[in-house]
């Protein structure tokens, strides 16, 4: 084991045991810091080091990622300096630019949301397979709440409480936060109850509220699968992810005229510069309602 291998493993442990990261974070860190390894080997790690991983992750990667392997390695670095083991942060004064076009959140017609959620309905009538179940309240929670797919998956019996006028889902967010997220729909409501009956021995075996085919904890992956396909039985073209469930329940929100404040609360963002990226798309959708339903456009008067 090189030196450098040994030093992440360390800071690695210490991240997990003594900082108390989210199994997500390490995750991130693991791959994003041995992908480093694997490119320094045993090369100095200096600016000019530094500025060849770069360009090489910008080939690689999107701007985003690029960033946020950056961050990691950065960060680690930086643990290194505090503790001593080196001297300096090869980092200090190593100044990055990225410049990447802002993306707007891509979100869901809410007709395909509401085939999506027909066709599963759909197959549950006519099968009575309680895995059907299952795929309605995947949907219907990504769609309700604007949970984060790896929120959903790690739902447990004592962070879900159903009762007869709502679903209450106490969310672990990002950086450990906790927030409270409720559906009032009496058909989720009473989805959620049946569903409950129907595992109730695997929920509470596994201590995991959403389950695989297996009875074992659904994993994000298995979260993709049910959405595509679900997608190709309801015959609907192109790509969904769950993300862009959040985007949508976002921009809904924002569009009904909920403020912003109290959607930054939803969604569990720590600065509300990131929810704000959303009113772009409410903007957008306002001039698509002034250009189709503004009184001036029956107004047949011109100049000429």
């Amino acid at each position: 084991m090189s030196l450098l291998t040994s030093q992440i493993s360390q800071y690695l442990q210490k991240c997990k045991f003594e900082k108390n990261l989210s199994a997500d974070t390490l995750k991130a860190y693991r791959i994003d810091l041995a992908q480093f390894a694997a490119f320094v080997q045993d090369t100095t790690v200096d600016k000019t080091l530094l500025g060849q991983y770069t360009a090489h992750l910008n080939q690689t990667f999107a701007p985003r990622s690029v960033k946020r392997k950056l961050a990691s390695i950065r960060a680690f670095y930086s643990e290194l300096e505090e503790q001593e083991v080196i001297e300096e942060s090869p980092f200090r004064r190593f100044r990055l630019h990225i410049s990447y076009p802002k993306e707007l959140p891509r979100t869901i017609p809410t007709d395909t949301v509401e085939a999506l959620l027909e066709c599963v309905y759909r197959k549950y009538r006519d099968w009575g397979n309680r895995w059907f179940l299952r795929d309605a309240l995947v949907l219907e929670l990504l769609f309700g709440t604007g949970i984060r797919v790896s929120e959903l998956c790690r739902l447990t019996p004592d962070t879900f409480h159903l009762t007869s006028g709502s679903l209450r889902l106490l969310v672990h967010g990002k950086g450990r936060k906790e927030r409270v997220l409720q559906i009032a729909s009496p058909e989720v409501i009473s989805l959620a109850g049946q569903y409950l009956i129907a595992f109730q021995a695997a929920i509470q075996q596994q201590n995991s509220i959403l389950l695989n085919r297996r009875e074992k904890p659904l994993r994000t992956q298995g979260v993709r699968q049910i959405i595509a396909q679900n997608l190709e039985d309801a015959a609907i073209g192109g790509h969904i992810t769950p993300h862009m469930f959040r985007h949508t329940f976002a921009t809904a929100l924002l569009d009904a005229g909920v403020d912003i404040r109290i959607i930054q609360t939803l969604l569990g963002h720590s600065s509300i510069s990131t929810t704000e990226i959303y009113t772009h798309v409410a903007t957008g959708q306002q001039s698509l309602i002034l250009a189709q339903r503004h009184p001036r456009n029956e107004m047949h008067l011109s100049i000429g």
